[in-house]
């Protein structure tokens, strides 16, 4: 994997990077409805009892995003040696135990994340001189990156496409704002989060069995993909209703990557939710496998390490903190853990996007 995304050049014209227009990403998030801002009932739980799917709008705009409730339980992370095609990073086997949550049944979407890249909430508010809601003055404090240098799709799709070439900070950074936005606490997946969700209570190679021959019918991968991703929610979901959870694009997690790490994890005893905290630029982990991958890169138990050629285009000198160039087959899907860390706990685990940016190339 990687080889086939060397091709992908620049899209330059007058010898400088097109910057996609904005109007068009305007037009395409917002429309003419008069948003009150309503409590979101579905969305409210305090049991995982109570946990159940839920659309939440983003305030401001008519983009919204659905979330699947995820039972809590315990589950063994990593594959058996048995498992063809397995790498030996994936082991040995270790069981964890993982706290309730939701995630996103979708990847994040251009039309989700351009709101925050662009800074469409607040223009639009400037526009029609409508009043901020409660949560907009912190939302509207976040980060937001620099414009990028090209039109990040690449010409592969823009509308209910996932949105990609986001490094972990920008991802991170998203889910603060969306936090904010929203007044509900968002973040990217643990690693053992992430598999725990895509396995969805199963022990085979896929959710859906063993072999890959079948794997068409559940994700876009490099023999099915015309070498593009594709639309999210066209291949069928996993047992818990998670769409492309294998394939389309790989999805960012929050952890350090490790070739060691569950050996060390049998080693410390770590069992609850296990997370190797970020402490150096790379490797960090994606999970899932995308279009550009073969099919055993898609396995549920498949690790991919970030990796430096991920910014290999970038013409900044220190390189962008915002953006992996050539990395067009990652993007991210959040998660809302039920019980929400307290701000100890998100410190101790880095959690959040830092706020002086400390990790450069």
């Amino acid at each position: 994997m990687g080889g086939r995304l060397r091709a992908w050049r620049w899209l330059v014209q007058d010898g400088r990077a097109t910057l996609w227009g904005a109007a068009t990403i305007i037009a395409t998030s917002f429309g003419s409805l008069s948003f009150a801002e309503e409590k979101n009932l579905a969305a409210e739980a305090k049991s995982e009892k109570e946990m159940k799917l839920y659309k939440q709008t983003i305030p401001g705009t008519e983009v919204s995003f659905e979330m699947v409730p995820i039972p809590g339980g315990e589950f063994l992370l990593g594959s058996p040696d048995s498992e063809a095609k397995r790498n030996p990073d994936e082991g040995p086997q270790v069981k964890v135990k993982i706290e309730p949550f939701w995630m996103g049944k979708y990847e994040v979407t251009w039309n989700e994340y351009d709101i925050w890249s662009f800074n469409l909430d607040i223009q639009r508010r400037k526009t029609l001189n409508l009043t901020p809601t409660a949560l907009d003055p912190k939302a509207d404090a976040v980060t937001r990156p620099t414009k990028p240098y090209t039109d990040m799709t690449f010409g592969m799709g823009h509308d209910g496409y996932p949105a990609i070439c986001m490094t972990q900070h920008a991802a991170k950074t998203y889910c603060a704002w969306l936090s904010e936005k929203t007044g509900q606490y968002y973040r990217l997946p643990t690693e053992a989060e992430w598999e725990y969700a895509c396995r969805a209570g199963t022990k085979t190679a896929y959710f859906f069995g063993d072999d890959p021959a079948k794997l068409d019918e559940y994700a876009w991968h490099f023999g099915n993909s015309d070498e593009k991703y594709h639309p999210i929610g066209k291949k069928k979901p996993n047992p818990w209703g998670l769409h492309d959870i294998h394939g389309n694009v790989s999805e960012l997690c929050l952890d350090q990557y490790d070739e060691n790490r569950y050996a060390n994890i049998l080693k410390q005893g770590m069992g609850a939710s296990p997370l190797l905290v970020v402490t150096k630029l790379y490797p960090t982990v994606a999970r899932g496998g995308s279009w550009d991958d073969d099919p055993e890169q898609l396995r549920s138990a498949a690790r991919i390490a970030s990796t430096p050629d991920w910014k290999q285009q970038d013409p900044q000198i220190p390189k962008s903190i915002w953006y992996f160039t050539d990395a067009l087959q990652v993007g991210f899907r959040v998660v809302r853990p039920l019980r929400v860390p307290n701000e100890a706990e998100r410190k101790q685990l880095n959690l959040e996007p830092e706020k002086e940016f400390k990790l450069r190339d």
